[in-house]
């Protein structure tokens, strides 16, 4: 019999020190009113410099485990998504299935940048659909404090960090029931973060000339985003023979709440079956959606039977959607 991915539990992580509109008033060139008004982000979390980012993914993980009711010992497979790893090589899959003692499970990164938790969901179903695992541990963990410059106010108050995780498990209910994903390569300098690579264009276009921070083309970025939002739920929608009357919550990429409101405008979804964790946590990068999954979950907003949306677009380009019934 054809088995499913379902998730059956779901962890999330968020470092203690908050950081404020007010506090980066006296770091950089902004104010509280110009970041509201722009962004809708009143403040982020970011993690102490000198602790690893794979410490957040490992205590989302732990959690989504302990939630799921199965043992660590029971993971077949880890997926992390993340576009700020703490290393090249190990992968933070390896450092994380180590961290929780998932000693019987495979591990792999996957970078689809703020894209990237929908897409190892996506890769994570395949793989139980074959019958090649049954219980896959699928986590988002971002550190992005470590690759922003602080005296560039275009980028520097829009990202925090953070960590979400969940257990996608075998069954013979569909839990997730499809997916789109998708990349545009061609405009793939709107967004980078140089790694090996350091060319002078990169370099021009950064403050001080300092290479291995985020570099953001906000103009292009923002139409890029609401058409491949959009584009790809009303896509997934007629591939489900559904309409977005059918749809219980959206949970879109936390990037900027002028995206978010343009883009489930053109779906013509209400906002308040949206939810939104922007305003704390800031743009969290591809851990964005499944931190604000597992609050809602936690919060009682979603329950057995409905159908949720997750949808994000993010560096490469990409985008990427999938839709969920709730079991």
């Amino acid at each position: 019999m054809k088995k499913f991915g379902t998730i059956i539990g779901l962890g999330y992580c968020l470092p203690d020190n908050i950081v404020n509109n007010n506090d980066l008033e006296k770091m950089v060139d902004t104010s509280d009113q110009w970041i509201r008004e722009r962004t809708g982000i009143l403040r982020r979390r970011i993690l102490d410099r000198e602790k690893p980012s794979s410490d957040m993914g490992i205590e989302a993980s732990l959690k989504a485990i302990k939630n799921s009711g199965i043992e660590a010992s029971e993971i077949d497979l880890v997926i992390v998504s993340t576009e700020s790893p703490d290393y090249l090589t190990p992968s933070m899959a390896c450092i994380i299935q180590g961290g929780i003692d998932a000693v019987n499970a495979a591990a792999f990164d996957l970078n689809a940048a703020c894209s990237g938790f929908v897409y190892a969901l996506t890769v994570a179903d395949q793989f139980i659909q074959t019958g090649m695992y049954k219980n896959i541990l699928v986590v988002a963990c971002e550190g992005l404090s470590k690759v922003v410059d602080w005296k560039d106010r275009n980028t520097c108050v829009l990202f925090g960090d953070g960590a979400g995780a969940c257990v996608l498990t075998a069954s013979d209910e569909p839990g997730i029931l499809g997916y789109d994903i998708g990349a545009d390569g061609k405009k793939y300098k709107n967004i980078t973060i140089p790694c090996t690579h350091f060319s002078e264009e990169e370099l021009f276009k950064r403050k001080n000339k300092r290479d291995q921070v985020i570099y953001m083309e906000g103009r292009e970025v923002f139409k890029f985003a609401v058409n491949a939002m959009t584009d790809s739920v009303n896509k997934l929608l007629r591939e489900q023979d559904l309409s977005i009357e059918d749809i219980d919550w959206i949970i879109p990429h936390q990037a900027n709440m002028r995206i978010i409101n343009n883009s489930v405008s053109k779906m013509n979804f209400p906002i308040e079956k949206v939810i939104i964790t922007l305003d704390e946590y800031g743009n969290t990068s591809s851990a964005s959606i499944p931190i604000a999954l597992a609050e809602a979950y936690d919060s009682g907003k979603i329950k057995s039977g409905q159908k949720i949306i997750l949808v994000g677009f993010g560096g490469g380009l990409t985008w990427a959607s999938t839709l969920i019934q709730w079991i």
